[in-house]
């Protein structure tokens, strides 16, 4: 299992997501894009010099200069392949994040990855074991931001509910403390050289829930049938159809977030659909019926549980767009 290797190719995906060729972004770091996208066992090496050009270059095409925080905002649980090991030998979020920080120099040799946890709450800390230099290098920066959302995304796909942390430390300027909160879903974001997530102690020994996980596969199954995942995609509203579908474990975005993540505003993102016929709203609400007849179709999970997946508070609501969209409840599309 590569994890680095894994690491760069879903940069590669979301780089095309935000109109960045692959191509172009390979040739520019000196880094091959055929050996990214090979699946051997060799593993992918690259250069200090490769990685910093390949963060640099990512940030500047794209004019998003949180990149690897949008990066670690957009990525699944599953995207890395080591979750799946995780949640057989863990049965709490403790013993994952416990078995999480065990991987994290098979993923980067810029830092590693600490948990502790008491009666006061639990704590996740990423400790830099690289020289100065390096560990303040733009590389450096953006793989912690990256890290940072990363860890967060984690949590959401080992239960069923979006983990907020009470307390975030780290390296923050004024101009970004706004994003930085959004993303880390945290108000209480305090300027520190250290980089830290503290949590309630009741995340310690919160269940996992490995159909979650299961779930997550399912969905990045269908998204790979769609598209190849660092290949361009022309359309605007293909590319966030994917993102949708890729991210429907935690619920639709609404527009706001989703534009925030693709580094504009939601007006420009509405008006780019607009110009390809469509409405965000369409597009969330075709998502939402393709998870629904998916989920109904396979017969695995409660019809509540889809409801809520898909962001209906009220089984009431699912059921009334569901038959609009099909002229049948869902129970009886699922008994039939």
């Amino acid at each position: 299992m590569d994890l680095q290797k894994a690491i760069i190719q879903r940069l590669l995906a979301y780089a095309a997501q935000r109109d960045v060729p692959p191509q172009e972004l390979c040739a520019l770091a000196d880094i091959s894009l055929q050996a990214v996208q090979h699946n051997s066992s060799t593993p992918l090496a690259l250069r200090p010099q490769q990685l910093e050009a390949l963060w640099q270059h990512a940030c500047a095409l794209s004019k998003d200069a949180l990149f690897g925080l949008h990066l670690g905002e957009s990525m699944q649980a599953t995207a890395l392949g080591a979750v799946g090991l995780i949640i057989q030998h863990s049965a709490t979020v403790g013993e994952a994040l416990t078995q999480a920080a065990g991987f994290t120099h098979l993923i980067t040799d810029l830092f590693g990855m600490q948990v502790s946890h008491d009666k006061l709450g639990c704590r996740v800390e990423f400790i830099p074991f690289a020289t100065h230099s390096t560990a303040t290098g733009f590389a450096f920066r953006q793989m912690m931001d990256l890290f940072m959302a990363y860890t967060l995304h984690e949590l959401d796909g080992l239960v069923l509910e979006k983990i907020s942390p009470l307390r975030v430390k780290m390296p923050v300027t004024a101009e970004h403390l706004p994003e930085y909160q959004r993303v880390l879903r945290c108000h209480t974001v305090e300027h520190s050289p250290d980089y830290v997530l503290d949590f309630a102690p009741r995340l310690w020994e919160l269940p996992i829930l490995s159909a979650n996980y299961e779930l997550q596969q399912l969905l990045l199954q269908k998204v790979s049938a769609l598209q190849d995942g660092i290949s361009q995609i022309p359309h605007l509203r293909t590319r966030l159809s994917s993102y949708l579908l890729a991210n429907a474990y935690l619920g639709i975005p609404t527009l706001e977030d989703l534009a925030a993540n693709f580094n504009t505003s939601a007006r420009t993102l509405q008006r780019r659909l607009q110009e390809e016929g469509i409405t965000y709203q369409q597009l969330a609400e075709g998502v939402r019926k393709s998870l629904a007849l998916h989920y109904l179709a396979s017969g695995t999970y409660p019809i509540k549980e889809i409801s809520y997946i898909l962001g209906y508070n009220e089984l009431s609501a699912f059921t009334r767009a569901f038959k609009r969209w099909t002229g049948s409840s869902p129970a009886n599309y699922q008994k039939n």
